[in-house]
C-alpha cells in the first residue's frame, strides 16, 4: 500500500470514529439477518480490477479527475447475530458508474465506462466492526433498481453476497430481485441519505 493509499485510508476510517464504538451497542439475538442474493453477472474477478481497489472507489490513484456522479460515504458495521463485531473481515462493492456502465468484458456498453470510477473496491472491517466506502450513488441499470453489490468474506471464506438498495426509490417496486424480499429484509438493505457538511451519508449494518 503507498502512502497516497494509506493516507486516503486513514482518512475514511477518521470519520467513523468514536461513533462506531457504540454501533453495535443494544443490539440483540433477534436481529434480522441480511438477505443474500446474487451476486449477477458483472462481478469483477481480480484480472478484471484495476490495481487501485481501495475503499474510494471516486479518485483513481494517479488520475486528476474524480468519478461523475454524487458522491457519497457509505458506511456500517458488520457483526452476527448476537451482536459481537466481525473484525478483520474482508468487504467488497462494486457497481456501474454514473451512466450505468459496469467494469465487466459482459457487459456490451462497458467501453464507455467512467474511467475515473474505479467500479470495485474493498475494505477491512476495524476492531468494532466497521466499514466505510467512498463512492457514488448507485444509477439505475436497464430492468433493475439503483444498487451496490456486495461481498463479505471471513479470510477466503464467503459469508454474504447481497445487494443494497436506494429507501423509497420509486424502481424498487419494479425490481424483481428487491420485491423477493420481504419488508424487513428490504429495510437491512437500504441505503437511506443524510446530508452532513461533508457530503451525503448513508448507514448499513450488515448481520451475518
Amino acid at each position: 500500500m503507498t502512502s497516497q493509499e494509506k493516507s486516503r485510508r486513514s482518512m475514511l476510517a477518521g470519520i467513523v470514529g468514536l461513533a462506531s464504538s457504540g454501533a453495535l451497542v443494544g443490539k440483540v439475538g433477534a436481529a434480522v439477518l441480511t438477505p443474500r442474493t446474487t451476486e449477477g453477472p458483472f462481478y469483477p474477478t481480480p484480472s478484471m480490477r484495476p490495481t487501485d481497489i481501495d475503499n474510494d472507489l471516486v479518485k483513481i490513484a494517479n488520475l486528476v479527475e474524480e468519478a461523475g456522479g454524487k458522491i457519497i460515504t457509505l458506511r456500517g458495521t458488520i457483526s452476527d447475530r448476537e451482536g459481537h463485531p466481525r473484525v478483520q473481515h474482508r468487504i467488497e462493492i462494486w457497481q456501474c458508474d454514473v451512466d450505468g456502465n459496469y467494469m465487466h468484458p459482459r457487459d456490451r456498453r462497458s467501453t464507455n465506462h467512467d474511467p475515473a470510477f474505479q467500479g470495485f473496491g474493498h475494505d477491512i472491517t476495524d476492531e468494532y466492526g466497521a466499514y466505510v466506502f467512498r463512492t457514488i450513488k448507485p444509477t439505475s441499470y436497464p430492468g433493475r433498481a439503483p444498487h451496490i453489490h456486495v461481498k463479505i468474506f471471513d479470510g477466503d471464506r464467503e459469508l454474504l453476497t447481497t445487494q443494497f438498495y436506494i429507501k423509497d426509490n420509486p424502481g424498487n417496486t419494479r425490481d424483481g430481485l428487491f420485491n423477493r424480499m420481504s419488508r424487513k429484509e428490504a429495510e437491512t438493505v437500504s441505503m437511506e441519505f443524510v446530508q452532513h457538511g461533508s457530503g451525503m451519508e448513508a448507514t448499513v449494518d450488515v448481520i451475518v
